[in-house]
This record gives structure tokens, C-alpha cells and sequence, in this order.
């Protein structure tokens, strides 16, 4: 049982870090898409599609460092 502990620990490792390569681009997607349609609601185009985009890659990096902090080795 000890020799499938690390086993499924590394399996989780992967499992979380490919969720890391869906989570970046979509929540870039969804920092776009409402930037977009309230600049089209409120006609300040192209404003708040620039804010919320950077919110979205903020939120990407925040995704990132949250998902790879508790795989980090233990000192």
C-alpha cells in the first residue's frame, strides 16, 4: 500500500497541473468576453475589454500559484 502512495500522489500532481492549462486560457475568455459586452452595453469601447482582460490573466496567475503552491516540496 505504501508503493501506491507516491504513485497516486504524482498522478494528482499531473491531474491539477493540466487543469492549470484549461483554467489560464478560460478565465483570460471570460475577463474578455465581459469586458467586451459592457463595452458595448456602456459604448466605451475598448476600455473595459483592456481592464477586464488583464483581470483575466490576474486571475490566471492567481489560478497558477494556487494550484502548484501545495505541490511544492516541504523544507
Amino acid at each position: 500500500m505504501s508503493k501506491n502512495l507516491p504513485e497516486k500522489e504524482s498522478k494528482k500532481k499531473w491531474i491539477d497541473y493540466s487543469s492549470v492549462g484549461m483554467m489560464f486560457p478560460a478565465s483570460i475568455l471570460v475577463g474578455f468576453t465581459i469586458g467586451y459586452l459592457l463595452d458595448k452595453w456602456l459604448k466605451t469601447d475598448p476600455y473595459l475589454t483592456i481592464i477586464f482582460i488583464i483581470y483575466g490573466i490576474l486571475a490566471g496567475f492567481f489560478n497558477l500559484f494556487s494550484v502548484t503552491r501545495p505541490h511544492e516540496p516541504k523544507k
